[in-house]
């Protein structure tokens, strides 16, 4: 075990990624804990009530184990939506999807996902780490962090990122390649256009600074696992393979689509959220991708009333199937398992 797993009081080099809407479960967490791993609380999406519920939830069963929480940076920009474009998708929509309007709102929304009231809650925590994603939080919110104890860990996507986190007063750089599923960390305004894989990232973020790296994207196996520790990585991040785990929390007919759509690609699409994700290919997406808008989060509130119908239909081409690269490699077993075949 590497000397710097031993300060995080890991004894596994596996992360697991903080996915929001459902899979992160307090049970899943508690078993990644207890396999030697580090979990991460997924906060986006969640109520502050709800968020504070799960990390007492976390604290109190996980025995003093380190964890983490992760939260979404809300963009201002994101918050002038263009109307026109707003309500021609949502009339595309509306000629293609057998749903009721009133489930797909006229007006845009935009929420800033209760951000300061959630870096309350992380403060009071016991969590060693907050992560965030989609921005960077301000320098007197990361001191506030680091003063309360935890290490704070910024994501990037790209070289330009890596370098822009590295000088940040970040603790730790996180690492998603382009193979990672679900929405990509990409921060505008630092992050470039560029798919490097993740090991290539972690290559180079370990020759321009020597903060630790948790790096992920698109890991099916111990090899993958193996390549990113290889490359300088001091842990390694995974979201997909948990997916069907026991105890995540995964819609049944996302699981379902991961165990009986592997002859399909997984693509990154705007179509669900306005926000490039990657998914398992589907319906929707082929039928949309090329004409939604880059308005996130009003998509993700747009589409919503479709997504809970398909997911109580058990219609796989009307939900987001987020899904890494790799998810040909998920497979139902325990948390605890799927961490062990991990191992290098």
């Amino acid at each position: 075990m590497s000397d710097q797993l031993s300060q995080w009081g890991i004894t596994t080099p596996i992360v697991l990624a903080p996915m929001a809407g459902g899979p992160t479960t307090t049970d899943l967490c508690l078993a990644v804990a207890k396999a030697g791993g580090l979990p991460f609380i997924a906060s986006g999406y969640l109520s502050v009530d709800a968020l504070r519920q799960k990390v007492e939830e976390v604290s109190s069963l996980i025995d003093g184990h380190p964890y983490g929480i992760n939260l979404f940076v809300p963009d201002v920009t994101e918050s002038a939506v263009d109307e026109e474009q707003y309500r021609a998708y949502r009339d595309r929509m509306l000629g293609s999807v057998d749903i009721d309007p009133e489930k797909l709102p006229e007006e845009p929304v935009w929420t800033d996902d209760f951000y300061n009231e959630k870096i309350e809650v992380a403060l009071e925590s016991g969590a060693s780490f907050v992560s965030f994603v989609f921005g960077y939080p301000s320098t007197e919110d990361i001191q506030r962090i680091q003063a309360a104890g935890k290490s704070v860990v910024l994501y990037a996507t790209s070289r330009p990122g890596v370098d822009a986190v590295g000088a940040s007063g970040a603790d730790v750089i996180g690492i998603q390649g382009v193979s990672a599923g679900g929405h990509r960390a990409t921060v505008s305004g630092f992050d470039d256009e560029s798919e490097d894989e993740a090991v290539d990232l972690v290559t180079y973020a370990a020759s321009v600074t020597d903060k630790p790296i948790v790096a992920g994207g698109g890991v099916s196996c111990s090899t993958d696992v193996a390549a990113l520790l290889g490359a300088g990585a001091t842990a390694v991040q995974v979201g997909t393979l948990f997916l069907l785990a026991e105890e995540a929390g995964t819609k049944p007919t996302h699981c379902r689509a991961i165990e009986e759509l592997r002859d399909r690609d997984t693509t990154l699409t705007t179509a669900f959220t306005g926000k490039p994700a990657r998914a398992i290919e589907n319906q929707f997406i082929r039928e949309n991708n090329d004409d939604a808008p880059l308005q996130y989060p009003a998509l993700h509130y747009l589409t919503a009333g479709m997504r809970s119908e398909a997911a109580v239909a058990d219609d796989a081409e009307h939900l987001h199937l987020w899904a890494g690269t790799g998810f040909v490699d998920a497979r139902r077993a325990s948390a605890a398992e799927i961490l062990d075949g991990l191992l290098p």
